[in-house]
Formats: C-alpha cells, structure tokens, sequence
C-alpha cells in the first residue's frame, strides 16, 4: 500500500529545477560556461509542462473516482 500518492506534475517540476540548479552549480564550480539567460527557458518550459502534467493526472483522477471507465459504453455510446 502507497503511504501518498504520486504527484508527476510536482515531479516534474522539481526535475527541471534541479536541472537549473546542476547547470549554475557546475558553472559556479567552473566546470563548464552557462550562458546567464539559459535557466529563463528552461525554468518556463519546465514549469509550463509540470503545469500541464499535473492538469492531465488530474483529469485521469477525477475521471476514475467518479467509477468511469472506458471499458463501459457510455450514454452517447448506447446501442
């Protein structure tokens, strides 16, 4: 049994910002050259598809605790 449940948008999130922080960290350590304006893409994007990542696990959610699934026809799909 699962002690919480999974969150994939907060993954996600969490993902990309660690990213951005290893990408500054191994500049800061002089490991490699990080242009100053690369974590503004990165940071949007990331946080735009944590977004939209965690409005489709919601939607799946909601869907199941409602008890329906595809495998039953729907009203529209009656014979």
């Amino acid at each position: 049994m699962l002690r919480h449940e999974l969150h994939p948008g907060k993954l996600v999130a969490g993902t990309v910002l660690a990213l951005a922080g290893v990408l500054y960290a191994g500049d800061a350590g002089g490991a490699w050259e990080t242009p100053w304006f690369a974590a503004i893409p990165l940071v949007t994007g990331g946080l735009f598809l944590a977004g939209a990542v965690a409005f489709v696990t919601g939607r799946i959610r909601r869907r199941r605790a409602s008890g329906r699934t595809t495998d039953e026809p729907g009203p529209d799909m009656a014979a």
